[in-house]
């Protein structure tokens, strides 16, 4: 089964602020639907509550050490506990880590493939994805979106894979 991050992140590595995004991008938000549609998505709570909902047509897997009664929420206290429920759902290629910044630090060590919306500018923020070794990681993707009436900075959509060495 295969880990992957999506994440879409400032110059200065900045994924959110009082619990928002700081920008608006329609094709970013396209670009997360169609990467975890039908897929598992495993994210923080306060990355749930800041959503507000469960995403649909996915199966939601919220880590918090709260007790919680949403029902269409599966629920855990540790990655040890997501990837279990996530395997005794069934058998998927691809599970989804959404966010927050805590969950990705945790994740990262696990993960052998990044979706990464890199977003050409700096903003202030308190939410950040953790700093990667890109020696460790392949680009295959990589695609430039030009700013326009729908998003109003540019990006880029990047996919890597990680390096596995000998040892």
């Amino acid at each position: 089964m295969n880990i992957s991050l999506i994440a879409a992140v400032s110059k200065n590595q900045v994924i959110g602020t009082k619990n928002t995004i700081p920008w608006k991008l329609f094709d970013d938000l396209v670009w997360f639907k169609k990467n975890t549609l039908n897929k598992p998505v495993i994210m923080g709570r306060i990355t749930y509550e800041s959503i507000g909902v469960p995403l649909p047509k996915r199966i939601n897997i919220v880590l918090s050490n709260k007790k919680h009664n949403n029902t269409d929420i599966i629920w855990v206290s540790s990655i040890k506990e997501a990837l279990l429920a996530t395997k005794s759902i069934g058998s998927f290629k691809e599970i989804m880590i959404i966010g927050g910044g805590e969950i990705y630090k945790q994740f990262l060590p696990l993960a052998n493939k990044l979706y990464l919306t890199q977003i050409n500018i700096k903003v202030t923020g308190d939410t950040y994805f953790p700093t990667l070794n890109y020696k460790k990681w392949k680009l295959i993707f990589n695609k430039y979106k030009e700013s326009d009436e729908n998003n109003k900075y540019s990006f880029y959509f990047k996919i890597f894979t990680k390096i596995y060495t000998k040892t």
